[in-house]
C-alpha cells in the first residue's frame, strides 16, 4: 500500500511553475515592448534631425530690384527681333540696378563684393521675360532673384554670430575719403577689446602648446628631414606667439584681422568698418561702407560684433552690411522656397531644385513598372498555376530566389554591359534606368505574386473546374482576382525599393550632372536625367554649406514618395482584401 500524494504540495508545485511562466511571458512582453519603444527613439531622432536640417532648405531670401530695361543694353540692334534681345547685356542691367542702391562703392574689388549677393544666372531669367514681352524694354520693372547662399544662410543665422550693442556716449567722427576716424573721451571700445584679449590669449596659448609639441618630435626625430621639419614648424608657432603676446601689451595697438572678429559702427544710415583700435579703446580708425549723412560729434550710435571671424565664414563684412542695408529697405524679404520644386539642379546653390530629379524617378519607375510587373507576375501564374513539378522547375524557383539576394551594383554592371556597351543605348537615360531597375524588382515580384496566388484556397480551383471552367479560366477569373491585393501589394513595394535605389544607376551614368529636367513624355525616355537618390548623392558631395539643408529636404521629399507608394500598397490590399 503507497501513500496518497500530497494535494497540497502539488498545487504549490503547479501554482509555482504557473508563476514562473506567467513572469517569463511579462519579460518576453516587456522585452518587446522596450524593442518597439528603442526603435521609435531612433526612428523620431533621425526624421527630427533631417527635418531640423531641411527647414533652412524650405524657405529662401529673395532680392528684388527695381532695373530699368536701358534699350542700349538690352536691344543692341535697336529692331526688339529675338535675335537682338537676346544678344543684350541683361547682367549689366542687374548690375547697375543694385550699384544705384550703394553709389559710393565705385573701387573694383568693392563692386565685385557687391555684385557676389547674386549669381549672374539669374540675368537668363530677365532675358526670358524680355524676350516673351518686348514691350518692357525702356521700361522699369521690379525683378525679382534669389539672394546669394552665403547671405541666404547668414540672414537664417546658421554662419555668423552677431551682436548689436546701442551706445549713448558722443563720439567724434572725422571722414578722410574713404576712411573714418572715431574718437570718444570714455574708453567705448574697451569692452569689445576684453574680449578680443581674451581671444588673443587664447590663440597665443594654442600657438605655444604647437610649438611645444613640434620641437618634442624634432628631438624624437629619426630623419633630419623629419628633425628639419619640426624644427622649422616649431619656430612659426613661436613667432606666432610673440606676435599675438605683443598685441597684448599695454597700450599697444589692436589691429583686426580675419581671425578676429569684426567690429563695425552704425551711425544713421552710414556704416564704417573698425580696422584698428588705440589710444585704451578711445580712438578707432577704419573704411568707410556707407557713407553717413554728416560727419561730426554723434550722440547716438551702435556698435555691431560679427563674433564669427572673417576667415570662419564665406560672406564678407561689406556683403553682410550691404545685406542688411537691403533688408531694411524691403529690397530683400523671406518666403516659401518654390525654386525647390520648379528648378533643376544647377552649380549654384539658391537655384538648386529636384523638378529634374523628380521627372526622372517618375519615367524611370514608369519603365520599370511597366517592364516588371507583367512580366513578374506572368512568371508567378505560369510557375504556381502552370508549370510542370520537375527539375528543370525547381533549378528555376532557386535561381530567382538567389536573384532576389544579388547586390543591387551587380544588375547595374548587367546593364551597362548589356544595354549600353552591347546595343548602344543612351548613357543616363530614363530607358535603361528602367531596364536595370526592371531587372532588380523582378524576383521580388515573381516571389510575393507566387505567394499570393500559393495563399488563394485550392476550394476556388476545384469549384472553377467542377462547374466546367478549363484550367485558363479558373486561375484568370477565380484565382488571379483573389491573389491580386496581395500581388499588387508586392509588387508596389518592389517598385518603392527601386524608387530609392542608387548604385545600379551609378553605373550607367544617371549620375551626371543634368540641368534641364527631362521632357514628361515618351521623347524623356531616351534624355539625359537623374533620379531622386542620385541627386542627394550628389548634394553630399557639394562644397557648399548650403547644400546640406538642401540634402535633407531632398531626402524628406523622396521620403515622402516612399511612402505615399506605401500607403498606396496598403490601400489597394485593403480595398480588394477578401476573406473566406
Amino acid at each position: 500500500m503507497t501513500d496518497a500524494p500530497d494535494q497540497s504540495s502539488i498545487r504549490a508545485a503547479v501554482e509555482r511553475r504557473l508563476a514562473r511562466r506567467h513572469r517569463a511571458e511579462r519579460r518576453f512582453q516587456a522585452y518587446g515592448i522596450g524593442a518597439i519603444a528603442l526603435a521609435v527613439v531612433f526612428l523620431v531622432v533621425l526624421i527630427g534631425s533631417i527635418v531640423l536640417q531641411a527647414i533652412p532648405a524650405f524657405t529662401q531670401y529673395t532680392l528684388t530690384l527695381p532695373v530699368t530695361i536701358q534699350e542700349e543694353m538690352a536691344d543692341p540692334q535697336g529692331d526688339r527681333s529675338e535675335q537682338s534681345l537676346r544678344a543684350g547685356s541683361y547682367n549689366r542691367l542687374l548690375q547697375l540696378s543694385l550699384q544705384d542702391q550703394f553709389p559710393s562703392v565705385t573701387g573694383r574689388s568693392e563692386l565685385r563684393e557687391l555684385f557676389g549677393l547674386y549669381t549672374a544666372v539669374n540675368a537668363a531669367t530677365l532675358l526670358r521675360q524680355v524676350v516673351e514681352n518686348p514691350d518692357l524694354v525702356g521700361e522699369t520693372i521690379e525683378f525679382s532673384m534669389p539672394i546669394s547662399d552665403d547671405a541666404d544662410l547668414y540672414l537664417k543665422g546658421l554662419t555668423t554670430g552677431e551682436r548689436f550693442i546701442g551706445h549713448q556716449t558722443p563720439i567724434e567722427l572725422v571722414l578722410d575719403g574713404g576712411d573714418a576716424t572715431l574718437t570718444a573721451q570714455a574708453p567705448v571700445f574697451e569692452p569689445f577689446l576684453a574680449g578680443l584679449r581674451e581671444d588673443i590669449v587664447a590663440a597665443a596659448e594654442a600657438a605655444e602648446a604647437r610649438a611645444r609639441d613640434a620641437a618634442a618630435r624634432a628631438e624624437a626625430a629619426v630623419t633630419e628631414d623629419e628633425r628639419a621639419a619640426a624644427q622649422a614648424e616649431a619656430e612659426r608657432a613661436r613667432v606666432e606667439a610673440e606676435a599675438l603676446r605683443a598685441r597684448l601689451e599695454e597700450g599697444a595697438e589692436i589691429a583686426l584681422g580675419p581671425q578676429m572678429a569684426s567690429l563695425m559702427v552704425r551711425a544713421g544710415d552710414g556704416v564704417v568698418k573698425i580696422e584698428r583700435i588705440f589710444d585704451g579703446g578711445r580712438t578707432a580708425e577704419g573704411t568707410v561702407l556707407i557713407a553717413p549723412d554728416a560727419a561730426g560729434t554723434l550722440s547716438s550710435w551702435t556698435e555691431w560684433r560679427l563674433e564669427t571671424p572673417p576667415a570662419g565664414r564665406r560672406i564678407s563684412d561689406a556683403q553682410i552690411v550691404w545685406t542688411r542695408v537691403l533688408e531694411e529697405r524691403g529690397l530683400v524679404t523671406s518666403g516659401p522656397n518654390w525654386l525647390l520644386f520648379t528648378n533643376a539642379d544647377s552649380r549654384e546653390p539658391e537655384l538648386a531644385g529636384v523638378r529634374g530629379a523628380i521627372i526622372g524617378s517618375v519615367l524611370t519607375m514608369i519603365v520599370t513598372m511597366l517592364m516588371a510587373v507583367p512580366v513578374g507576375v506572368g512568371t508567378a501564374i505560369y510557375l504556381e498555376e502552370f508549370a510542370p513539378k520537375n527539375r528543370f522547375t525547381d533549378l528555376i524557383e532557386v535561381n530567382i530566389n538567389n536573384l532576389a539576394a544579388v547586390p543591387s551594383i551587380v544588375f547595374g554592371l548587367l546593364g551597362l554591359a548589356v544595354f549600353i556597351n552591347l546595343f548602344g543605348m543612351p548613357r543616363s537615360a530614363p530607358l535603361v534606368g528602367g531596364f536595370v531597375l526592371a531587372l532588380m524588382t523582378l524576383p521580388t515580384v515573381i516571389i510575393s505574386s507566387r505567394a499570393a496566388l500559393k495563399a488563394v484556397p485550392p476550394s476556388i480551383r476545384e469549384a472553377a473546374l467542377g462547374v466546367g471552367a478549363s484550367r485558363t479560366q479558373a486561375v484568370f477569373a477565380h484565382v488571379l482576382p483573389m491573389a491580386m491585393p496581395g500581388i499588387m501589394t508586392g509588387s508596389i513595394i518592389g517598385l518603392a525599393q527601386a524608387l530609392g535605389e542608387t548604385a545600379p544607376l551609378l553605373m550607367i551614368g544617371m549620375v551626371a550632372f543634368i540641368a534641364d529636367p527631362p521632357t514628361l513624355g515618351m521623347s524623356g525616355l531616351t534624355e539625359p536625367a537623374t533620379v531622386m537618390p542620385v541627386q542627394i548623392f550628389l548634394w553630399s558631395s557639394g562644397a557648399e554649406r548650403a547644400f546640406e539643408a538642401k540634402t535633407a529636404a531632398a531626402i524628406l521629399i523622396l521620403l515622402v514618395l516612399m511612402v505615399l507608394f506605401n500607403a498606396v500598397a496598403i490601400y489597394l490590399r485593403r480595398r480588394f482584401e477578401r476573406r473566406w
